[in-house]
């Protein structure tokens, strides 16, 4: 059996960027997170032991978004890094980050990267 936990739509105020106007001002991001969990005993014994708390998960992923990154494509490795590092029972997952409202010439509503592992 396959068993995932997912995180739809978790939102952040972060700086990242390469333009020092992002730095200072900040943006807003999102994350779509999916990871790959075998929690079968959870589903039998009804314990938290058994299976990865998702407060946790949101902390953690939020204290890499507190960092600032040039780059959606470093800060996307250290959100990986810190869940495998913290979390071994992770076996892969699918993260996919977005900016809003890029500061790019033209109407695009969010831009990011996506890594399934």
């Amino acid at each position: 059996m396959n068993s995932y936990i997912h995180f739809d739509q978790m939102h952040f105020y972060a700086f990242h960027g390469v333009d020092p106007q992002e730095l200072a001002v900040g943006n807003n991001y999102s994350i779509e997170l999916t990871l790959s969990i075998p929690f079968g005993k959870a589903m039998q014994s009804d314990a938290l032991e058994d299976t990865i708390n998702y407060a946790e998960i949101y902390d953690a992923i939020n204290t890499v978004m507190s960092t600032p990154s040039k780059l959606l494509e470093h800060v996307v490795g250290r959100i990986i890094d810190t869940l495998q590092l913290r979390f071994p029972s992770i076996a892969g997952g699918r993260i996919a980050i977005y900016k809003e409202n890029p500061p790019i010439t033209g109407k695009i509503d969010r831009v990011g990267v996506i890594v399934e592992w």
